[in-house]
């Protein structure tokens, strides 16, 4: 058995805070934060092997911000979510916390994706 190794102090209160701000937040903007940390989340987790053209992955005519980002990015495997994370975190951000409308928030988010996609196809020839 491995002994876990112990947290840095600024890390835990790091999570005394985060928990402390969660706990004051309704459950709709809880929904929210947690949306927005799996989001987070899976800006950090790779292709395995991303094909060269964006999926064909429709729109549905109901969707919230982050579902859109998970279909961006399945669309678009092939983009590095690093490039994308300030960008898009922004966009969420925009949304979730300033009440941006969710329609143009999305907008904007494939609008983001597919000028990476051309950064991207630009960079391959």
């Amino acid at each position: 058995m491995h002994a876990l190794a112990p947290v840095p102090s600024a890390r835990r209160a790091d999570e005394r805070r985060l928990l402390r701000l969660f706990r004051a937040l309704t459950a709709e903007e809880r929904a929210s934060v947690l949306n927005f940390a799996a989001f987070l989340h899976a800006q950090h987790t790779p292709p395995a092997c991303a094909p060269r053209t964006p999926l064909p992955v429709p729109r549905p005519a109901q969707e919230t911000v982050v579902a859109a980002l998970k279909r961006l990015r399945h669309t678009y495997p092939m983009l590095d979510s690093a490039e994308l994370l300030d960008d898009s975190a922004a966009l969420v951000s925009a949304h979730l916390l300033q009440g941006r409308p969710a329609p143009d928030a999305i907008d904007e988010l494939e609008a983001l994706f597919a000028r990476h996609f051309r950064y991207y196809q630009e960079a391959l020839r």
